[in-house]
């Protein structure tokens, strides 16, 4: 049986994981057998999005809270996991990657990826176990791996690409149904809801993705 991490954001596309993301890994990675390691780092999100109206909304959310909604309560604290207990690691998007686990969205190629996010995520490289990333969450492997210039993509979208070759990675335009595998770093990536438009067409990348991963694994 595999061990996988499956690294969570907070819950809801504006501010957190997108949620059908996370939900779709974690079942293809269930029907498969593995064994899941939900984590998420304790800390404030960025902020908070109204997800009805799309507006900011006051007030303070835990991001390691928020995910335990996802998962039932079944999550650690990121700080707390050591690649040594994984055979794989995947990170569904959502604007909680690129607001929480990095500020991506903020600053763009100048991007930097918190230090729990990127202890985890060199050790796993390092130790030559493999990665899946989906949506925009590839952003933070550019960042975080950059030395190892990585093969990812978001689909086709030009200016997040731009940055991501910027920060050193290559980009690779994709299908919403298709996946890259990056064999010399076992990262594989799926575009998901950077594409859409779908539930039903995001979950063919995704469990394309996930099966990848536990190929490599």
């Amino acid at each position: 049986m595999k061990t996988v991490g499956v690294l969570l954001s907070g819950c809801g596309v504006y501010d957190g994981v997108e949620i059908h993301e996370a939900v779709l890994t974690l079942l293809a990675l269930d029907r498969k057998g593995a064994k899941i390691v939900s984590m998420a780092p304790d800390m404030d999100q960025y902020h908070i999005v109204n997800h009805l109206t799309g507006e900011a909304a006051e007030g303070k959310r835990n991001v390691l809270v928020e995910s335990a909604r996802i998962t039932r309560g079944e999550i650690r604290d990121l700080k707390t996991v050591e690649a040594a207990e994984l055979d794989a690691l995947i990170m569904p998007g959502g604007f909680g990657a690129a607001k929480n686990l990095s500020d991506f969205a903020i600053k763009g190629k100048d991007t930097e990826v918190a230090a729990d996010v990127s202890r985890i995520l060199n050790a796993l490289s390092d130790a030559g176990k493999p990665i899946g990333a989906i949506c925009i969450s590839p952003a933070v492997i550019a960042r975080a791996l950059a030395h190892r210039h990585p093969e990812v993509t978001i689909g086709n979208d030009f200016g997040t690409a731009e940055a991501i070759e910027t920060m050193g990675a290559k980009h690779m335009a994709c299908r919403v149904d298709q996946i890259h595998i990056d064999r010399q770093n076992k990262i594989v990536t799926t575009p998901a809801y950077m594409l859409g438009p779908s539930i039903k067409d995001v979950a063919v990348g995704i469990e394309k993705l996930v099966d990848a991963v536990l190929t490599m694994a």
